[in-house]
């Protein structure tokens, strides 16, 4: 495997991603909530990650709540010099595990400091404000969540901002606000709502982080996906995270796993070159 997994891509100066990330979401309990089964297990995949190229790892304090973020830093601090912790805000967790939203300017705030302390750094490498909920993109203005953030940032708590589960017009909302270097969407072989959204991220620099790499809650089921990858020699799974990474130059993924076994399958498919009729066949799926 290559030591940068799937090649690098800079949002910003100094800002630098390979492209094979990983996500932190299934180091917590079932349900992204409580402690994990195996804690030893991911902390292995933690340090295994970053031992293999990864050098971006996407999180939340609202993971457990507080558990993934508990994790990295017990495996990881003091942190590689060029690690990338990307987290994002706009969400509580209630004492049954309910998502709330929770996007006032004081709980932002609030959920920025839980970041900083349980990861354990001055500064947030990235934050991302999550809006919307499970069924995507909601309408409306963001400029008044962004603001606050881009207040923190200026007060040097955050480094760089991004923006997830957004769309369009949002995206222009906020860049009028502050630099935008990512934006998290919904985003697979069978799920392109976003095409244009990614295209537009790879004109303007913008690193474009495709959640749900592989289907989420719902694994990804495709009898053209199965034919290409039975005939490169790959499974389905790798084949659909090397079609992302030809998708476009500013994609970056972060698929999650808690297994060592598993995020070995997963970097490797940084090094799957699809040929052209298998990513047309794709493309038409």
């Amino acid at each position: 495997m290559t030591s940068t997994p799937g090649g690098t891509f800079t949002p910003a100066p100094g800002l630098v991603l390979n492209r094979m990330g990983y996500g932190a979401m299934q180091l917590a309990g079932p349900g992204v909530f409580g402690p994990p089964k195996d804690r030893p297990e991911a902390v292995r995949v933690l340090r295994t990650a970053v031992e293999l190229g990864v050098n971006h790892i996407d999180t939340s304090d609202f993971y457990g709540p507080h558990v993934t973020n508990e994790i990295i830093r017990e495996a990881l601090h003091p942190y590689p010099e060029d690690l990338v912790l990307v987290t994002k805000v706009g969400a509580r967790r209630d004492d049954r595990g309910a998502w709330l939203p929770a996007l006032s300017p004081e709980s932002l705030r609030s959920q920025v400091e839980d970041n900083l302390r349980n990861l354990a750094v001055e500064a947030l490498d990235v934050v991302n404000l999550r809006v919307g909920d499970v069924e995507g993109p909601s309408q409306g203005s963001i400029a008044e969540g962004f603001g606050v953030l881009a207040e923190l940032r200026e007060q040097g708590k955050i480094k760089h901002l991004g923006l997830s589960n957004i769309n369009d017009a949002q995206l222009t909302e906020a860049q009028a606000i502050a630099p935008v270097v990512t934006v998290q969407n919904l985003y697979n072989i069978a799920h392109r709502v976003d095409d244009a959204l990614v295209d537009r991220a790879a004109k303007e620099s913008i690193a474009f982080a495709a959640f749900f790499p592989l289907g989420g809650f719902s694994p990804l089921q495709s009898a053209t996906l199965e034919a290409v990858a039975a005939r490169v020699g790959a499974t389905p799974q790798q084949t659909a995270l090397a079609w992302l990474l030809q998708r476009s130059p500013a994609m970056v993924l972060i698929p999650g796993t808690s297994t060592v076994a598993h995020l070995r399958e997963n970097i490797a498919a940084a090094d799957l070159e699809l040929p052209a009729d298998a990513v047309a066949e794709l493309n038409a799926a």
